[in-house]
Parts: structure tokens; sequence; C-alpha cells
């Protein structure tokens, strides 16, 4: 098993939902994140003009440093040549079509131990889920869209009437109770929630003194979107920190850290933190490099982010 693995994200949902607004965006806001992109139908994505840099056959490498792949009909291959590419990528995210499952993407993903898991994302129009929900053709492929969801996206939102908001709403929370759902327009979901950024969501944290916490709002998304850090002084045992990843409080979509976690017998022992949608999980992990030191960084909807119980847990 590779010491690091490379995280990747699903982006599921049907046809009209805003998953190729989403890659779009996140595409825009890489800025120094190398990001592989695999989707069905490259030419939907209509990628900014000034962002390419060449484009060979299937595959378009942009400015920024991100690539975007046509899948075609082998995701495994094309998994393989974003794994042995010469310059490696910080994250990979997969777009599944509209009627498919992304969970079924998400397995294939699973299956290479060079590929970490970061969570599946599910879009669903707000406009339009009361009606297709109740379409006979449609109803159990979007129902087994939710299903697999670490966090449910109603897009739209803005164009919503107040009932079929309403309406899908409920229709979610009886599909997927539990999952975490957030309301959205144009896609305005930030990069750092479920796509893997490596040290660059580590640098709010960074920025402080020992034992500092503070919440921040990200310019372009701090009207939905509210992110809380800290550095960690202590070290916080490794049982205790899996312990609490059961428990998290709620409000929060998504957390990573790296932090000291035990005493070895070569010398401190760290860990790689990391909570998306539902799911946590713990890693070892080398220390960091240079002059940094350990950090968390939690985000969540605003006015919903647990400040109190992540200071009091982190902040010993």
């Amino acid at each position: 098993m590779p010491a690091s693995r490379l995280p990747f994200t699903v982006i599921g949902g049907f046809l009209g939902a805003g998953k190729t607004t989403l890659l779009n965006r996140w595409l825009r806001e890489a800025k120094g994140l190398r990001m592989a992109v695999l989707v069905n139908d490259f030419g939907a994505l209509n990628i900014d003009a000034d962002l390419i840099a060449a484009t060979h056959g299937d595959t378009t490498a942009l400015t920024n440093g991100c690539v975007c792949c046509q899948i075609g009909d082998d995701l495994g291959r094309a998994l393989v040549d974003v794994i042995e590419a010469k310059k490696p990528f910080d994250a990979v995210v997969i777009e599944a079509s509209g009627v498919s499952d992304p969970w079924r993407i998400a397995q294939i993903g699973m299956a290479a131990p060079e590929l970490s898991l970061e969570g599946v994302i599910v879009m669903v129009d707000a406009s339009a889920a009361a009606r297709q929900s109740t379409d006979p053709l449609l109803a159990d492929t979007l129902a087994r869209q939710l299903k697999s969801a670490d966090l449910v996206v109603l897009n739209k939102a803005d164009i919503a009437a107040p009932d079929a908001l309403v309406a899908a709403r409920s229709w979610v929370e009886a599909n997927a109770p539990g999952t975490p759902c957030i309301e959205t327009t144009e896609a305005a979901v930030p990069l750092a929630l479920l796509s893997g950024l490596p040290q660059q969501a580590l640098g709010t944290a960074h920025a402080c003194g020992p034992d500092c916490d503070h919440g921040h709002h990200a310019p372009d998304h701090g009207a939905l979107f509210q992110t809380w850090s800290a550095q960690p002084g202590a070290m916080i045992p490794a049982a205790a920190l899996r312990a609490w990843l059961r428990e998290m409080p709620a409000g929060v979509l998504r957390l990573k850290g790296l932090l000291r976690t035990g005493h070895g017998a070569v010398g401190e022992e760290w860990s790689e933190v990391q909570y998306a949608g539902r799911h946590g999980s713990l890693r070892k992990a080398a220390p960091p490099s240079g002059l940094a030191r350990a950090g968390v960084v939690a985000i969540g909807l605003h006015g919903q982010l647990p400040e109190k119980a992540l200071k009091e847990f982190f902040v010993r």
C-alpha cells in the first residue's frame, strides 16, 4: 500500500443537475492544485478558452496544471493513466453519467490501492427534483444515486418555486436520511469541500500561532460556507481521534488535518485525518517538513459549523 494515496471524488446526478457547471467552477478555482478531471462527454465541459494550454485527442491540458480526459469505454485504463502520470496529480475528480450509479464508479476507483475515495457528491436540480422523482422511468435511478451520496447538492435553488424546493428537500431526506444536504446556485460548492486539497487546505491554520483558532469566510463562498482552523499544540491520541470521528458533531461537512497522534519507538507518530460527508478516516503520515506545524481545517454551512465543539476537542 502506498504511503500517500491519490484522493478521488465522484460527482453524480441526473442530466442538467449542474455537474458540468461544478467541474468548470473547480477548474477555474484550482490555483496551484494539479487536478485530473475524468468525464464521459468531453465536449460538454466547454472549458474556458483562456485555460486551455493544449489538446491531444481526448485529453486537454490546462494552463493551471489541471488535465481533463474523456473516459471512453474504460474508466480503469483512464485511472491507470492518471496514476502513472510522470508529473503526479494532487486529486482526481470523476463525473458519472447522468443515468449511472455514482457508487459503481466509486467502487472501480476503490479497487486501485493507489487511490483513496474522498466522497461522492450527488447534484440535484432543485427546480425539477419533485417532478422527476415521481416519473416511473426515473424514480429508481434518481433514488439510487442519492443513496450513494456523502453530500447532496440541491442546485438551482434560486429558480425553484418555494413548494418545489420544499418537496425536493423532503425527497432527499426520505431517500438519503442523515446525509448532509446543501442548497446552491450555479453549483457554488468550494473546491476544498470534498476534492482532496493537499497542503493548500491547511494554509489558514499555518497563518496563526500555536493553539489558535478562528473562523474564516472564503470570498467566493462566504455567504454559504464557513471554515474553522487551528494548530493543535498537544498530541491527540489516535484512539481518541477515531472515536471523535465516529461521533462527528453535526454541521461539519469536511475536515482535514495533519496531527501528532502518538509516540513510537523512533519518535513522534503523525496521522492524516479526513472527514467527508458521513465518513472519517485516520492514516499514518510523515511528519510535516520544515517549519510546518500540526493543523486542522473544518468546513460547514455558515452559522452551522460547531466551532465550540471543534475548539474543545482540538485546542487543548
